[in-house]
């Protein structure tokens, strides 16, 4: 059993005593329920993590004893956007942890014609704070030591125009796509993956798309829901020029 994870968005100690965080503390002593000696790991979410052992507990604070930087991770031979239509919270959630675990290196999710949820500006900002704390959690499970980026929405035709014209391959999930990602030349560097809402695209959107540089794809004969759309594209990307293959 792997020892359990927090995330300490500080520089990190190569030796010596390192207190946790409040919230890190909380997490290990109410329900973790960890004691004198146990071994943990930290990590500061860009890229650096240490072994340590649980050195001293007293009251709600937490003192670890480093034992010393963990190896470095690989850097990802491909960086994955990914862009998803907004849907419901528990999808939305369900899709930002698995990403993480998958390795995609951004989320931003994008408004929709048919997307069903519709946030404020105010509701926007709290759920991107809640979505980070999604990666968060996320990382700490997987044992990822660098935080996935997730953006604050955007309306599609904002964000499109924003992306027209960076580098890198753009690929956009439609029932009536006109080839497979596996016909396509391998990316370089970066690949932004559009996936639509429960509803699909509207015909204006995919259009929009297609102007902006975004290929149509297929990912087998099946109409695939958006979560599982998500997900499939994710370790499709992997599987054929990331980490997966």
């Amino acid at each position: 059993m792997s020892a359990p994870r927090f995330y300490c968005p500080v520089t990190l100690p190569t030796s010596g005593l390192f207190e946790l965080p409040p919230d890190a503390a909380h997490h290990a002593l109410r329900v973790l329920r960890l004691r004198v000696n146990e071994p943990v790991q930290i990590f500061d979410g860009a890229g650096h993590a240490c072994d340590a052992t649980i050195d001293n507990i007293s009251g709600k604070r937490v003192d670890l004893k480093i034992i010393g930087a963990c190896p470095a991770q690989h850097v990802a031979a491909l960086r994955i956007v990914l862009a998803q239509a907004m849907t419901s919270s528990e999808k939305m959630d369900w899709v930002v942890q698995k990403a993480t675990e998958l390795g995609a290196a951004e989320v931003q999710p994008v408004q929709t014609q048919r997307s069903i949820a519709r946030l404020s500006q105010e509701r926007a900002e709290k759920r991107t704070e809640h979505w980070r704390g999604v990666v968060i959690a996320a990382c700490e499970q997987s044992g990822r030591n660098e935080l996935m980026q997730v953006h604050a929405p955007l309306e599609l035709g904002h964000w499109l125009a924003n992306v027209k014209n960076e580098e890198g391959s753009k690929f956009i999930l439609l029932p009536d796509g006109a080839t497979t990602l596996h016909a396509q030349p391998k990316p370089q560097n970066q690949v932004t993956l559009l996936i639509g809402p429960e509803g699909g695209f509207s015909a204006e959107e995919a259009l929009m798309a297609k102007q902006a540089g975004f290929i149509p794809v297929l990912l087998g004969p099946r109409v695939l829901r958006t979560e599982t759309a998500a997900l499939a594209g994710i370790s499709s990307l992997q599987t054929l020029w990331g980490e997966f293959s």
